[in-house]
């Protein structure tokens, strides 16, 4: 049966000092204009109430949530602003105006919430009906919206839709973790691990930075456009979510602590059979990142198969926070740079030592960054001209952010799920539930090489 959605209300949500604030205008940064042009990230995050109510819904969880928001965006001002693009600057600005405020819609669905959140391969298309747009222009661009929806008997999710010249995945969960905490312990300050810093000073970018990455994106935007220049250069208008066909299917593959370290030990012993016939080896670095990454990245190449000479390709993200100086732990924004290897083939992930050969590749992307890869200017040309068939497997969220914290008082979240990666090339990590070692990685794929992955997934780890 296909499953219905219906929107109760969409509800606007002011910070609780909107009032008083005062006006606050952030300038996009080096690193946010890297991302500024990307679709919305897009979040589920679902919570199990066995036996609730739309009664206790209406009184009880939707009241907290909202009050708990408006608190909350009051040391968030930023997100409940709009993203502008004035025609004399050269870069776009955040804007924050009193009164301000964010879409918060309600719905209520009868879609099975433990197909949903549960193990199984289940339609793609089921998820993106609990995910709110986010509304964008030529000449303006929302930063998040969330949607609460409720699922009779069995639980509710929240579903949020975030900028991403705004908010990077550290950014946008450690807001989640303060909405969180205002809303268990209705306590409206903050511990100082969620308070967020918004000097900009930290970003030390090189001088004429900020210009060529934008000069990257009107090349990148000419490209698609079939060598046309872009109408409006500064339009600030979304591309909107994947289409996503009804042979697409989400699966969430979990690895225990067990099974990692079970792939560890089979790459020490590769490591150590293939130094034995070579007068000097490279130490692998085997953090849980780079084991998990690799056997996923090998098992999602072998299960498309085709051309053993096909394009393929990686790419993930580094936190610079710690580059900055002074460091930045709470820094508000993106604070990221791409770590990535393309023109690669499938062939070399096919054999017997392909989990050795990307474990060695991503371990020496990691081992080689340092911070002048933080201020290398993305090739966004490389990426338009790649051949379309190229297989690029890219990464959304970390194993370190922690998301199954976010408790809002109703107990940890059932699953928390990244819906905005794309089919066949997105992946996403996030630790484990149980929060014992383990992580977890959301995968989207047409149905038959879904089948066909899990089945990879499964033998790779016998």
């Amino acid at each position: 049966m296909v499953s219905s959605l219906n929107i109760i209300e969409v509800a606007r949500v002011t910070p609780s000092n909107s009032d008083s604030a005062e006006s606050l205008s952030l300038p996009l940064t080096y690193f946010d204009l890297i991302y500024y042009k990307l679709r919305a990230v897009e979040r589920v995050i679902f919570y199990r109430i066995p036996n609730v109510t739309r009664p206790f819904f209406d009184s009880v969880i939707v009241p907290n949530l909202k009050t708990s928001l408006s608190s909350c965006l009051s040391h968030y001002l930023p997100l409940a602003g709009k993203l502008i693009w004035e025609p004399l600057d050269h870069k776009p600005t955040i804007v924050y105006s009193q009164n301000d405020d964010v879409s918060f819609s309600l719905a209520e669905t009868n879609a099975d919430f433990s197909s949903l959140s549960g193990n199984e391969p289940f339609p793609s298309t089921e998820l993106y009906p609990l995910v709110p747009a986010l509304q964008s222009s030529d000449d303006s661009a929302s930063i998040v919206s969330f949607q609460v929806t409720l699922f009779p008997n069995q639980g509710f999710c929240i579903g949020v839709s975030a900028h991403h010249a705004v908010l990077d995945g550290k950014t946008t969960t450690m807001f989640l973790k303060s909405w969180a905490h205002i809303c268990k312990h209705q306590d409206f300050s903050l511990p100082q691990d969620l308070i967020p810093t918004y000097d900009r000073t930290v970003i030390k970018s090189p001088t004429d930075s900020e210009n060529k990455v934008l000069n990257e994106w009107r090349s990148f935007t000419k490209i698609l456009a079939g060598g046309k220049e872009p109408a409006n250069p500064k339009s600030l208008k979304l591309n909107p979510s994947f289409e996503i066909g009804p042979d697409v299917v989400r699966y969430t593959l979990q690895l225990t602590r067990e099974d990692i370290q079970t792939l560890r030990e089979r790459l020490k012993r590769e490591v150590s059979s293939s130094s034995s016939s070579t007068s000097s080896s490279k130490e692998l670095r085997l953090s849980t990142f780079v084991i998990v990454y690799s056997y996923v990245l090998v098992c999602i190449i072998r299960a498309r198969g085709g051309e053993p000479h096909r394009p393929v390709g990686y790419a993930f993200s580094v936190d610079c926070r710690s580059l900055m100086n002074p460091p930045a732990p709470n820094y508000f924004g993106n604070c990221i740079a791409g770590c990535s290897r393309m023109m690669l083939t499938a062939k070399m992930f096919m054999g017997e030592e392909g989990l050795l050969a990307a474990a060695t590749m991503v371990s020496d992307s990691i081992e080689e960054w340092d911070e002048s890869f933080a201020w290398k200017i993305p090739d966004f040309v490389a990426y338009a001209t790649l051949p379309p068939e190229t297989q690029l497997i890219l990464v959304s969220g970390s194993n370190r952010f922690g998301v199954y914290e976010l408790d809002f008082g109703w107990g940890r979240p059932d699953k928390v799920m990244v819906v905005s990666i794309s089919p066949g090339n997105g992946i996403s990590m996030a630790e484990g539930r149980d929060q014992n070692g383990g992580v977890e990685i959301g995968l989207s794929l047409k149905k038959h090489e879904m089948d066909s992955l899990i089945d990879l997934l499964h033998c790779e780890l016998k």
